[in-house]
């Protein structure tokens, strides 16, 4: 009974000690070290290091939307294309964020706001079937990546579709927009991206400070050219560092603004552009009607004066001849008149159109904004708001600068 008792004991004892030296085995691995924290240098590949590339901050203002006040197009309504400058510009940051190759995206009421990577617009048109626009793409140094304009055609099967419903028929351009920009991304070194986050940070201080980064960049020529790096724990540019992230929350603020506006006109807008698209379509149809008909009218005109001219002299002839002369005078009439016609039916549906676009206002509400123990209250529209904030920031810079560096 005690050899048994014994027995299970050391099968016991010699269990525990596996069961630790397993356990051990699945902790450390076979080559050692833990299998959380950082890995030694030694457990890397060349080929497995993946490089990370800098991600820009790109700055998209507002649209230019276009408008020529001495030689305004017709069919332009100024109201809708303010309306689209808004709308294009955050269709087109929601198609570089859907990308995933660049950091923040935002749109901002011009292009003094700071970034890496400035995106700049003007619509060209837009009338509910074609639109286009130009875009050029420049970086904070100061050099072009881009200058091109894109175009899209909407098609009648658009409409036709179902799934497309609530669907914006303009979408296509703003993807090829943005592939186009990421195209342009993936030509730039590592090195180029990196040193345009230290210029952006550089030309943020210089514009409260410019003296006091100047040796930093070479700004007389373009594209600017980094000439060195301050210490990272330099105060001063600590200090400009913090403000700029103010200046990036109030920004960042704004996108509900430019977000919600675009969402509140969804469905007006969407309404004009099928409305437009089939407006168009018909005023086409019309103006095809119109030209066919006279086109018609002229040549049976024609042919009944060549009648007339060339008839003989016998009786039956010239009742021949009159028959064909009145009733080609008579046709002629009935397809001018239909000309006439169909040309007012186009002049209906510009006139449809014409309501349709006037029927988009923009509108935007002024904003108080608040920040930590800091407020200022902003009057005007987006634009001026930017300049009051900007001005603020400036004052806080002043406000926090510190004794032991010349401002």
């Amino acid at each position: 009974m005690m050899n048994s008792y014994l027995t299970t004991k050391r099968w016991l004892v010699y269990m525990l000690i596996c069961t630790h030296f397993l356990v051990g085995c699945v902790t450390t691995g076979s080559s050692g070290g833990t299998q959380v924290g950082p890995k030694s240098s030694s457990s890397y590949d060349e080929e497995t290091i993946a490089i990370v590339m800098p991600k820009l901050d790109v700055i998209i203002p507002v649209f230019d939307p276009g408008l020529d006040d001495d030689e305004l197009e017709e069919g332009v309504w100024p109201e809708l294309r303010r309306a689209e400058a808004n709308r294009f510009a955050y269709k087109l940051k929601q198609a570089l964020d859907n990308t995933g190759e660049f950091g923040a995206v935002r749109v901002t009421p011009d292009s003094t706001a700071s970034g890496d990577l400035y995106v700049l617009g003007q619509i060209d048109e837009s009338d509910g079937e074609d639109v286009e626009f130009d875009l050029t793409v420049v970086d904070i140094s100061g050099k072009q990546w881009l200058d091109t304009s894109f175009e899209h055609e909407v098609q009648e099967t658009f409409y036709d579709n179902h799934r497309n419903t609530g669907q914006d028929p303009y979408d296509p351009v703003f993807k090829q927009a943005a592939i186009a920009i990421v195209k342009a991304l993936k030509k730039r070194s590592m090195t180029e991206l990196d040193n345009l986050k230290y210029i952006a940070d550089l030309q943020f201080a210089a514009s409260f400070n410019d003296t006091a980064f100047a040796e930093y960049l070479d700004s007389e020529h373009t594209p600017i050219k980094l000439i060195a790096k301050p210490s990272d724990e330099d105060p001063l540019l600590k200090r400009v560092q913090a403000i700029r992230v103010r200046e990036q929350l109030f920004v960042d603020n704004l996108q509900q603004n430019y977000r919600s506006f675009s969402q509140n006109i969804d469905d007006s807008y969407l309404n004009w552009q099928e409305a437009s698209f089939r407006e168009n379509q018909l005023q086409s149809e019309a103006r095809i009607e119109s030209i066919w008909k006279a086109v018609a009218a002229v040549a049976l005109i024609g042919a009944a004066i060549a009648v007339a001219a060339n008839g003989d002299d016998s009786y039956s002839g010239d009742m021949a001849r009159d028959a064909a002369v009145i009733a080609g005078g008579i046709g002629g009439a009935v397809l001018i008149a239909g000309a006439f016609k169909s040309n007012e039916e186009a002049a209906l549906h510009q006139d449809a159109v014409d309501e349709l676009g006037d029927s988009i206002n923009l509108e935007l509400e002024p904003q108080v904004i608040s920040f930590e123990n800091e407020s200022v209250k902003l009057t005007g529209n987006i634009q001026e708001q930017f300049v009051q904030w900007r001005a603020f920031l400036k004052r806080i810079y002043e406000q926090e600068s510190t004794p032991d560096r010349a401002l």
